[in-house]
């Protein structure tokens, strides 16, 4: 997909999940309801959900998909980057990251987002797999970043 038609899903959905998740204030739903959404809605995304960092440690929460890796292995892999350097990881091969996790086989590219607390905290990381190589771009990052920020 390209960014032009990118830019004109994500912002339909970003209004579309600002009005869901206005409804409560329970993180979880916002997390089930914005995997949900993302997931039927780009068709390229293979894989979408949250990790949540649990007593330091990355724990599959709400999510679409195939069958997830149910903790992630401590400081290895794209979602623990994203915790460690407080920063959105945008990963064109998974094959070329080192230390890549690969929960699927078939996840060739990833964008992982970092949920923060109101203190900037990391609580979270929304993990976004394709199963095609270089499927996420600077819109999907902005987009995302924003999206993550109505948890």
């Amino acid at each position: 997909m390209d960014d032009i038609k990118k830019d004109k899903r994500y912002n339909r959905l970003y209004e579309q999940l600002k009005t869901i998740v206005a409804k409560t204030d329970d993180p979880i739903a916002h997390m089930a309801t914005i995997s949900a959404v993302l997931y039927h809605k780009m068709d390229y995304f293979f894989w979408c959900g949250f990790y949540r960092l649990i007593d330091d440690k990355l724990v599959v929460g709400p999510y679409q998909g195939p069958v997830a890796c149910q903790e992630l292995e401590k400081h290895k892999g794209v979602c623990w980057a994203g915790v460690n350097r407080k920063e959105t990881i945008l990963v064109p091969d998974v094959e070329k990251f080192l230390d890549h996790i690969a929960c699927d086989s078939r996840s060739k590219s990833e964008i992982v987002i970092p949920v923060y607390d109101p203190n900037n905290n990391v609580i979270a990381i929304l993990d976004v797999d394709s199963k095609d190589l270089e499927s996420f771009s600077e819109t999907d990052q902005m987009w995302l970043e924003k999206i993550v920020k109505l948890i």
